[in-house]
């Protein structure tokens, strides 16, 4: 009788331990955002997961696309929701793929240039043109290849998001994805003050007046200038061509020859273009 009343008693301490579960008396539910609720789950339906809290009655819900799991009283996990991988995360990023890699063979796309004046940010349009050239230079001279006109290019850019502003933050190979093409061409052009040149040019005009004996009554001198000054820049070109998987097939700077006045940067873009693997001529 006193053993029996001994075992009585040690199985009641340990009833205690042996109903805890690894994870203890509650249910943990584990939120996408890192946050955990601790109570009872009553429920989980194809779209929520309702529960209690510890010491409560009342049920709550919350949405199955807010939670990443429930790990039970028994130990078991059960997944909800997938984990989000790093690229998944940019919510805001609107890249979409829109062509196949055989659809996207053979490909060209030129972006908008970069354009600096004084290193500083200038004109808009001056990129844009330089863009137009770059690619009516390619559609003459890039044989075998499809050169993407920069009207289809640029509105494809603006529907996906990929702004000059945020344009750093994809890669070639997401832009490629954007543009359907296997090739992208991107630019810059620099222009920097260099010397002044200055022109003064002055005239003379003397008026002599005679008499009826044509001698010399007077003499009147006036004299008028003007000058003038033209600034002169120097023009450096930057291009670079990758392939929609990331890699840079070509990367080269090119300075014009002479500095000039009008900031022409035809020449070196065609000097870098002309040597480019993508022109055969």
């Amino acid at each position: 009788m006193k053993n029996l009343f001994s075992l009585l008693i040690i199985l009641a301490l340990c009833m205690p331990v042996l109903a805890q579960s690894p994870t203890g008396i509650n249910d943990v539910i584990l939120k996408v955002n890192g946050e955990e609720i601790q109570g009872r789950v009553t429920k989980v339906s194809e779209e929520t997961i309702t529960f209690v809290y510890p010491g409560e009655t009342a049920e709550y819900t919350i949405k199955k696309s807010d939670v990443l799991k429930i790990t039970h009283s028994s130990g078991r996990v059960e997944m909800i929701s997938q984990p989000l991988l790093p690229s998944q995360a940019r919510k805001n990023d609107r890249v979409a793929i829109t062509a196949t890699p055989a659809d996207r063979h053979n490909k060209i796309a030129v972006l908008p240039f970069t354009y600096l004046l004084d290193h500083q940010d200038g004109a808009v349009e001056v990129g844009l043109q330089a863009q137009q050239e770059a690619f009516a230079y390619l559609s003459k001279h890039a044989a075998g290849y499809t050169v993407l006109d920069p009207r289809t290019t640029n509105a494809l850019l603006i529907k996906a998001g990929v702004t000059k502003d945020k344009m750093m933050g994809f890669t070639m190979k997401e832009i490629g994805d954007v543009l359907g093409v296997e090739y992208i061409v991107e630019g810059s052009i620099a222009q920097t003050k260099s010397a002044q040149t200055s022109y003064n040019n002055q005239y003379a005009n003397t008026t002599i007046r005679r008499n009826n004996d044509d001698r010399v009554k007077g003499v009147n001198t006036s004299s008028s200038g003007f000058g003038t000054a033209s600034q002169q820049y120097d023009v450096t070109v930057s291009l670079e061509i990758y392939m929609d998987n990331n890699a840079s097939i070509y990367n080269q700077s090119h300075r014009a020859l002479f500095a000039n006045t009008s900031g022409a940067y035809s020449a070196p873009l065609n000097y870098l273009l002309k040597r480019s693997p993508l022109a055969k001529n």
